[in-house]
């Protein structure tokens, strides 16, 4: 290597040390996603997309291993060489089936689904307009297919609106994008009112589903299923729920035909292998199952259980992600280092993954937690301690459900007063009894949107630590969670 680019990459790992943004994969063992050995330490995992702990089930190994008998293991080719095997086309007839679509068309992963879909159907005299909040894959392709790219605050269909009113008419195209179930967040996109505005404007509505298939919606379908929207273009992942690797996209037939045509991350890649396709097969013939729905109903039991043992209001579509926002990096660098010592494995997530300032836990649940694993959990949570002087556990909201609202409201736009079309709702904030801080006061603010008028609520959380400091907000439907402790 080149003594000045060495000199270079140097210098920026360093900067990233000492922002507390150095990472590493830390590496893992044993035959499930949940029960993990790292270092020769045991933990229980609450990081892992595996909602419905299909990615060790006996029937995938099974079907892979007789995949690989009768078609080999790798593909060879790209689809429009050769690489097109029978385990490709069952898998696609089934996908299909399960959203509800006419067609879907295999990609090797999820990063190079949204990639190929959006760079295909967008380019230069197009408007895509979409969720601050949306997955790097989906920012990623939009900015990479040179469209006029318009993002709106997370949940805020006013600002999208009044981006396709100001961009859309000198369009070729409109694109509204969004995600279904939001990975970082764990809220859930309002998909109805996205559609009529799309539909209003003239706009394809593209829609990520990939955390919501398998585990929401009528036997796994997703939240368009569950909504019964049928957007543009749906893309779906086989990694997480499903438990394999790979992904999807699915619409109309037209629509999988431009895209093996002119979608270069299918164009020019090998395709997936034939037993990880027979394997999500498999997982997908599970998840339309009775057996499936047993699994769902496992998983909304566990994500109940832990929202009950955290005080925070129910979920209605029971998500299995739950973030646990602390603001500063070391701040959840800590948190995680504390929870790995009481054997629990949840990952840090930092910047540039989640917005500067938000740095956080990502807990999610899988249908394979036991409700002793998830007893733990919370308790573990509770106890958590960022700060000598100030001990701190989740600080929750009771009693009143919160609706979807605005991750990306900043707290100037927290503290304004509320316009004509809103109102203000006040009620006592309450912690879990095992947190030092409950005998001490707390309290919330909700600023919700009156009925008719356009836009979505946001909410903010204030206690006392004996410290003049308020706390972050405390935002969302899903139980967001934001802790702001005294440096």
């Amino acid at each position: 290597m080149l003594p000045s680019l060495s000199s270079q990459l140097t210098a920026e790992l360093l900067a990233l040390r000492d922002q507390h943004r150095l990472r590493s994969c830390q590496s893992l063992a044993g035959a499930s996603r949940v029960n993990v050995t790292s270092d020769g330490l045991r933990l229980t995992a609450f990081c892992s997309n595996d909602y419905l702990g299909l990615a060790c089930h006996p029937a995938l190994a099974r079907a892979a291993a007789e995949a690989t008998a009768r078609s080999g293991f790798g593909a060879g080719a790209s689809r429009l060489v050769s690489g097109t095997l029978p385990e490709h086309l069952a898998l696609e007839d089934a996908l299909a089936s399960l959203v509800g679509a006419e067609a879907a068309l295999l990609f090797p992963t999820g990063y190079q689904a949204n990639l190929g879909a959006i760079t295909a159907l967008a380019g230069p005299l197009d408007l895509i307009v979409a969720d601050r909040a949306d997955h790097a894959s989906i920012i990623d392709a939009c900015r990479l297919s040179r469209s006029k790219l318009a993002f709106y605050p997370h949940l805020d269909l006013a600002r999208a609106e009044r981006h396709l009113n100001h961009f859309g008419p000198a369009a070729r195209r409109r694109f509204l994008v969004t995600e279904s179930l939001f990975s970082m967040d764990g809220d859930v996109a309002p998909l109805p009112e996205l559609l009529a505005l799309a539909r209003a404007h003239d706009a394809a509505l593209v829609v990520d589903e990939a955390h919501a298939i398998g585990c929401l919606g009528p036997s796994g379908a997703g939240l368009c299923a569950h909504f019964g929207v049928r957007p543009d273009v749906l893309v779906g992942t086989l990694g997480k729920a499903i438990g394999a690797s790979g992904a999807f996209v699915a619409g109309t037939v037209g629509l999988r035909t431009y895209l093996s045509n002119c979608a270069r991350p299918f164009l020019f890649t090998t395709a997936l292998p034939p037993p990880v396709a027979a394997a999500a097969l498999a997982a997908v013939q599970i998840i339309t199952s009775v057996d499936g729905d047993l699994l769902r109903r496992a998983l909304r039991e566990r994500v109940t259980q832990l929202r009950f043992r955290l005080v925070l209001p129910p979920d209605p579509f029971a998500a299995p992600i739950l973030p646990m926002i602390l603001g500063p990096d070391d701040h959840a660098l800590r948190a995680s280092s504390q929870l790995r010592d009481k054997g629990i494995l949840v990952q840090p997530i930092r910047p540039p993954t989640v917005r500067e300032g938000t740095a956080r836990l990502r807990i999610t649940l899988s249908a394979q937690h036991t409700p002793e694993q998830v007893a733990t959990l919370a308790d573990a949570v509770a106890s958590l301690s960022l700060n000598p002087s100030c001990p701190s556990a989740i600080p929750t909201l009771a009693d009143e459900p919160t609706p979807r609202c605005s991750s990306q409201t900043t707290s100037r736009a927290s503290d304004r007063a509320p316009s004509s079309s809103e109102q203000v709702f006040r009620h006592p904030g309450r912690l879990p009894e095992s947190c030092p801080l409950a005998a001490g006061t707390a309290r919330a603010h909700f600023v919700r949107r009156l009925p008719g008028t356009s836009g979505l609520q946001t909410s903010r959380l204030r206690r006392s630590c004996n410290r003049p400091e308020p706390v972050r907000r405390c935002i969302g439907l899903t139980g967001r969670v934001c802790i702001d402790l005294p440096q």
